[in-house]
């Protein structure tokens, strides 16, 4: 029977077997080295694991590949990886609401939670069903103009409005829930989630929420004005962004979807009816990680 707490579901096994899909990024040197571990771990054990046909390929596990693991039942997704290929995976299975646990190979990992050290204690874990999954605020995007509203994608960390390369200072017009707030000029704005509130809205200058709090961030990129500051608003509001420019325009999505957008096209930020599923550890403490990835980290 499932424990319900305040932040996600503690999670017991039942009986039959554990189906895990595992996704490497294949950029990652070490990719190899983890996949090998986690089969070896759950060899002779009652689990089932499979990959995607591509992945499955390039670390010689043809047996296991699948050429759509979305359509197969799955308990469980492995990200090998730093957080954006975790991302990646949570936004790849949305719709079905599958947990995603993230084994960090990249630079910080606030949300990737195990360890290379620490790989088969963690996957012992899994298997005897000692997790959490945090449900996070997912944000879906859209676009707003003469023709009507069309969605343009979900994002668990940000929705980043921005000029190209060659494009000028934007003008950008902000309104919550219909109110207009301000005019401003800046190079773009990051509306985030709690969770994506120590990604690129944190180098921007913006606050950094725990992922618990039930809110959406508005952090300006290089405002032209000391009025606009970052602002947190309710997770129920509706941000609408209206931009003035004349060409180079886009919208990204956790910094891994682009979608080009015309001039006076409106921005338009709601949180989405569908939650991302990730796995943490009851012994890890949301401040213990923040300290130790953000103040603790030596860079070099």
């Amino acid at each position: 029977m499932a424990r319900q707490n305040i932040f996600g579901t503690v999670f017991g096994i039942d009986a039959g077997m554990l189906q895990l899909a595992v996704f490497p990024n294949l950029s990652k040197r070490r990719a190899g080295e983890i996949v090998d571990r986690i089969f070896n771990f759950y060899r002779n054990k009652d689990v089932r694991l499979v990959m995607p046909a591509t992945e499955a390929r390039q670390f010689r596990k043809e047996e296991y590949g699948l050429p759509c693991v979305e359509r197969v039942h799955i308990d469980m997704a492995l990200s090998i990886g730093g957080d954006g290929t975790l991302l990646g995976v949570c936004r790849r299975f949305r719709e079905q609401g599958i947990p995603v646990c993230g084994i960090n190979l990249g630079t910080l990992g606030f949300l990737a939670d195990i360890e290379p050290p620490e790989l088969e204690s963690r996957l012992g874990k899994i298997l005897i069903g000692e997790y959490i999954v945090e449900h996070r605020l997912l944000l879906s995007g859209y676009v707003r103009n003469e023709l009507g509203e069309r969605f343009v994608g979900n994002a668990i960390n940000d929705v980043v409005i921005s000029k190209g390369g060659g494009a000028r200072m934007l003008k950008l017009s902000t309104y919550v829930n219909n109110t207009h707030l301000m005019d401003y000029k800046a190079d773009g704005v990051i509306i985030s989630s709690p969770t994506g509130s120590t990604a690129y809205s944190l180098s921007a200058g913006g606050p950094i929420l725990n992922p618990t709090i039930r809110a959406l961030l508005l952090t300006p990129i290089c405002a032209h004005t000391f009025q606009m500051r970052p602002l947190v608003v309710s997770e129920d509001d509706e941000i609408c962004i209206k931009i003035a420019a004349n060409r180079d325009l886009m919208v990204t999505l956790d910094g891994q979807e682009i979608v080009q957008i015309q001039p006076n096209d409106e921005v338009v930020v709601r949180k989405s009816r569908s939650v991302a599923k990730i796995v943490k550890f009851p012994d890890k403490n949301y401040y213990d990680v923040l300290k130790a990835k953000l103040w603790n980290t030596k860079e070099g």
